[in-house]
């Protein structure tokens, strides 16, 4: 009997660096309607942030960032999840992103690692 599922490959990315001498594992997805991308050391989802560009008349491209679930008392994250909206929105893409940071710590080393773990195997 065929199966009635669809055959639907979903754009994604996985792979796994080592920060501060902490396996990370990155999971980056390519939806219709935005990006997901995973970070983790923790072998869970952690904080969950949402962040998009704002259209407006200016110039300047103005990024919003909110927490959905998780630690919102750590400007850190909203500063790793803006950094990396703003690098897919410089890459042409107006997707937003979801992004899920399930760290064992929240230094700037450790963002910065993710960042550019991130930004340099992007499938925007």
């Amino acid at each position: 009997m065929a199966s009635s599922q669809p055959n639907y490959q979903l754009p994604q990315k996985k792979f796994s660096v080592n920060i501060k001498g902490n396996t990370t594992d990155i999971v980056i997805c390519s939806y219709d309607d935005q990006f997901l991308v995973l970070v983790t050391q923790i072998g869970s989802m952690g904080t969950i942030l949402h962040a998009r560009k704002e259209e407006g008349i200016s110039n300047n491209p103005n990024f919003n960032v909110s927490v959905i679930f998780g630690k919102r008392d750590e400007p850190m994250l909203e500063t790793c999840a803006r950094k990396i909206i703003e690098h897919i929105s410089s890459s042409g893409s107006p997707k937003p992103l979801l992004l899920s940071l399930g760290l064992k710590d929240h230094s700037k080393e450790t963002l910065k690692g993710v960042i550019s773990a991130v930004t340099e195997n992007g499938i925007w």
